[in-house]
């Protein structure tokens, strides 16, 4: 995982793939904004692509953020979604720290649920039904951002 801090201090986790561009140069990221009660935490994806499925993947009992992060890094979101249609573990035990057991629960939890909504070919969900999802995602982070706000005033 690579971290980067950004001007305001926020510490910003990402896919150490995220920052392969070079220094000074402008990069336009996808964010998604963990509130736990001892932390607010800030991922930042290059893609919507990737964000999504991270989203996907910490939805998984027992996959936290820095697991999802470490598949990100380990494979592209079109080698994770050929490995889960195909249910091939073999492709997910070689991302660090993912065992046979947790690699059988991706396969498992992640079938049909990647697939045209993340850019990739056919054996996913219609266009309409992704805008569909992408705006109930919205409203989703919208309603998450406004109950953290009300915590933190309230607190």
């Amino acid at each position: 995982m690579a971290a980067a801090r950004l001007e305001r201090g926020v510490e910003l986790g990402s896919a150490s793939v995220c920052f392969s561009r070079s220094s000074g140069a402008e990069v336009r990221l996808f964010t998604h904004l963990v509130v736990r009660e001892d932390a607010h935490l800030l991922y930042g994806f290059a893609t919507e692509g990737e964000r999504q499925v991270f989203r996907q993947l910490i939805k998984i009992s027992g996959v936290g953020p820095r697991t999802a992060l470490s598949v990100l890094s380990g494979l592209s979101v079109n080698d994770l979604a050929q490995a889960v249609s195909t249910q091939e573990t073999g492709r997910i035990v070689k991302v660090p720290g993912i065992g046979k057991k947790t690699a059988e629960r991706l396969l498992l939890e992640l079938k049909g649920k990647l697939g045209v909504d993340l850019g990739l070919p056919a054996g996913g969900v219609a266009r309409s039904d992704a805008a569909q999802g992408e705006r109930m995602l919205i409203l989703i982070d919208i309603e998450r951002l406004m109950l953290s706000a009300d915590m933190a005033l309230a607190g």
